[in-house]
């Protein structure tokens, strides 16, 4: 079994293992016409239950063949231009490089011995981001797993630089249109049911300032204990931003933690003509960034940045085996001093190995081209009868709900466009994603992916109809 092993008498073998995976899965890419084979539940599991892992194939070819039974030929593939659901983007080819690298030589990012220029790297990734944003020269960070370890990890250190150590005291402040994680990180640090206040938005689904500045006026008068204020930069839905400039002046006015979510939003970090959308976010204290969503990384390489390193305290612990006290006086880099995680792979590679071949400009480019291209979705929709569509873009997401001429049931509305989400996901021909407007059943589009077109968009709204309208007929001949 040692033949499996990866080092210097097995290369040839590795070189030969992972050339005929990376074939595999070219040729996949190469004749993939659609983004799903609309393989079910019922069907895949079974071929999956079947396989006994206690015997092995002692094959690399036979391993292949079976997944690609079990995995390849029924993924959801991304890089297709009418994948247009969740924040999954096509991936970049230096970055899929990078994943090779850092996968084959296994480098852990918790101490410096055990990753010396892998540590560096980061740090440099690091310090560019933050510049990027604009905290300062006392910021730093750490990558992450995604955007809730890092909404996580920010809210723990809102934490324990609030006023007070009373849990039950302590409000976090967020838009009702929020990342979920908030909610979450707010039970995960103890804090109660109701620490989180969620703030009505306005028409284009921005946190609503003067609510914002009437909450947090109400929670000192109530004698509790604002903690933070998260703004969100690309809201999941709708890809809204909140007003970063007037949300930071109330968090100094109130002297309460300033958040940035820009999980999604990110990507404006390197736009050429749409960076002015993040004003504001330099007066952060925190700010999480998903580089797996607008930067066209493969998951995961997302990131916690703050203005000031000395927070990133609260989250050290030393141990006598990794990284003992007297490293610091010896100004030995240990990662691990700012992260939650300890065993942590070398995801900055990714990024790093993205900007040297494409730089930060070539990275913009196609953000800009999705946020375009969903402009141009959002003119479509408001032009076409057959579609409600809820708030013109600001980056890339189109939140839509089909009308039928003839039903004005909304429980009825409701149920066509459920229908016709499923039965497009079914057929494979296109993946939408869905969520709901005021209690209602919408419809979304993400758009991350750069070869999408127009016409993309408007082959999927006519799948839509078709399938809508096919339901409702269906109904008319079930009810008569």
């Amino acid at each position: 079994m040692r033949s499996h092993l990866l080092n210097d008498t097995t290369a040839a073998r590795y070189r030969s293992s992972v050339t005929e995976g990376i074939e595999r899965v070219a040729a996949k890419l190469a004749t993939t016409d659609r983004p799903f084979t609309g393989v079910t539940v019922d069907a895949l599991a079974p071929r999956i239950e079947q396989i006994d892992l206690d015997r092995p194939l002692h094959n690399t070819t036979a391993v292949l063949d079976e997944l690609e039974d079990v995995y390849l030929r029924d993924a959801i593939y991304f890089h297709h231009p009418r994948y247009l659901a969740h924040l999954n983007c096509p991936v970049v080819i230096p970055a899929v490089l990078g994943e090779a690298v850092l996968s084959a030589v296994n480098s852990s990012l918790d101490t410096w011995d055990q990753s010396a220029g892998g540590t560096l790297i980061e740090r440099k990734l690091i310090d560019w981001t933050a510049e990027r944003i604009g905290l300062g020269p006392a910021a730093d960070g750490v990558f992450t797993s995604g955007g809730t370890q890092s909404n996580l990890q920010a809210l723990l250190l809102a934490r324990e630089e609030s006023k007070t150590d009373s849990l039950a005291k302590m409000r976090i402040f967020a838009s009702e249109v929020s990342h979920f994680s908030v909610r979450k990180s707010a039970k995960l640090l103890g804090l109660s049911a109701d620490s989180v206040v969620s703030v009505p938005v306005d028409h284009d689904k921005r946190m609503q300032t003067l609510a914002l500045a009437h909450e947090l006026e109400r929670c000192e008068r109530d004698g509790l204990v604002p903690m933070a204020v998260v703004a969100t930069a690309g809201t999941t839905d709708f890809g809204s931003i909140d007003p970063l400039p007037e949300i930071a002046e109330l968090c100094a006015q109130f002297g309460v933690w300033m958040h940035v979510d820009a999980a999604y939003g990110c990507g404006l970090l390197a736009s050429l003509r749409r960076r002015a959308l993040l004003d504001g976010i330099e007066r952060a204290d925190s700010v999480t960034v998903d580089y797996h969503k607008s930067f066209f990384q493969p998951v995961s390489s997302s990131a916690m940045l703050v203005r000031d390193a000395t927070t990133l305290r609260h989250a050290t612990y030393h141990a006598e085996y990794l990284n003992p006290r007297r490293m610091v006086t010896e100004r030995i880099p240990n990662q691990v001093d700012k992260s939650l995680q300890t065993t942590r792979r070398f995801d900055a590679l990714k990024l790093w190995m993205t900007l040297r071949t494409m730089g930060a400009d070539g990275i913009g480019r196609l953000f800009d081209e999705v946020c375009d291209l969903a402009e141009e979705g959002w003119r479509l929709l408001a032009a076409d009868p057959r579609y409600d569509v809820v708030v013109e873009p600001r980056l890339s997401t189109l939140v839509f709900r089909y009308i039928p001429e003839a039903v004005t049931d909304p429980a009825g509305i409701d149920r066509a466009n459920l229908y016709a989400r499923k039965a497009l996901f079914a057929s494979g021909d296109a993946v939408v994603a869905g969520t709901k407007v005021g209690g209602r059943h919408y419809l979304k589009f993400t758009l991350l992916n750069p070869e999408t077109t127009a016409a993309d968009i408007a082959a999927v709204l006519d799948l839509i109809a078709g399938h809508a309208e096919q339901y409702l007929g269906e109904s008319l001949d079930r009810a008569s």
